[in-house]
């Protein structure tokens, strides 16, 4: 028989990760309604987005990390961008050294637009977090960056590319 302490532990961590599906649920149900509100396939707006907020980190993409974070080929990636910077929603630019090396920013409007439509949820996010003592949030960072880790390691293995 499992002792008590063992089942609540196994008990927690399964009521932990069906919190982190939902979580994901919602982050993907707001990722297709942003699309659909830019007029954009799914797709082309997760892209606009990993765009943006790499820019913003100050770390703009390539096109090749673009289609390790968006999981597409890289002539799929290609197309995409060649759809996104006809539309005007991204530029590509070459502010290397090495003149080969592109580099992904969002157009003008775009952040502008993800702000207005993540800014309200932005700020409900931030007062849900600012309930908790910094010392907290930083154990929660170190949780979810562990449990990030854990995935990459997993998907990197063989026989779990299908």
């Amino acid at each position: 028989m499992a002792e008590p302490a063992h089942e609540e532990k196994a008990a927690q961590h399964e009521r932990l990760m069906e919190g982190l599906r939902i979580y994901g649920g919602h982050y993907a149900e707001l990722s297709r309604r942003f699309a659909a509100w830019l007029g954009l396939h799914s797709t082309d707006a997760t892209a606009v987005l990993e765009i943006a907020a790499a820019e913003e980190r100050g770390v703009p993409l390539s096109p090749a990390r673009l289609s390790e974070r968006i999981s597409l080929s890289t002539g799929a990636t290609t197309a995409l961008l060649n759809r996104l910077e006809a539309a005007g929603h991204i530029t590509r630019t070459r502010e290397h050294t090495d003149r080969r090396v592109v580099t992904l920013r969002g157009g003008d409007h775009i952040q502008d637009r993800a702000d207005e439509f993540f800014g309200p949820l932005a700020h409900r996010m931030g007062a849900a977090m600012d309930r908790y003592p910094p010392d907290l949030l930083d154990r929660f960072e170190s949780f979810v960056a562990d449990l990030n880790a854990t995935m990459d390691a997993h998907l990197a293995e063989p026989g779990v590319d299908v």
